[in-house]
């Protein structure tokens, strides 16, 4: 794997940490390491390879992110909101 193949997975990973954090089953989405690795490369290379230091960051600079990675970010968020819903009412 290349430096840049590892840093857009460790990337895509935190992009989607924080559904991880209330669905530990979901995996990082190919979606998520296509539309955010130039992202995550451009606002948050200094934060790499720390995941939770890459979400924070990029949760931090969502306002710059590109609209198809805002998109991801967004969704998945959505998800993990439901998902903790969905989660509480089965309580």
């Amino acid at each position: 794997m290349t430096r840049h193949q590892t840093i857009a997975s460790l990337f895509a990973l935190a992009v989607t940490s924080l559904a991880l954090q209330t669905s530990p089953g979901l995996a990082f989405s190919s979606e998520a390491q296509q539309m955010c690795s130039g992202d995550a490369m451009r606002l948050c290379s200094s934060e790499i390879p720390d995941i939770p230091r890459i979400t924070a960051c990029m949760v931090r600079n969502k306002a710059q992110v590109s609209p198809g990675c805002r998109a991801v970010m967004n969704r998945e968020h959505a998800a993990a909101a439901a998902s903790r819903k969905r989660e509480a009412a089965a309580r």
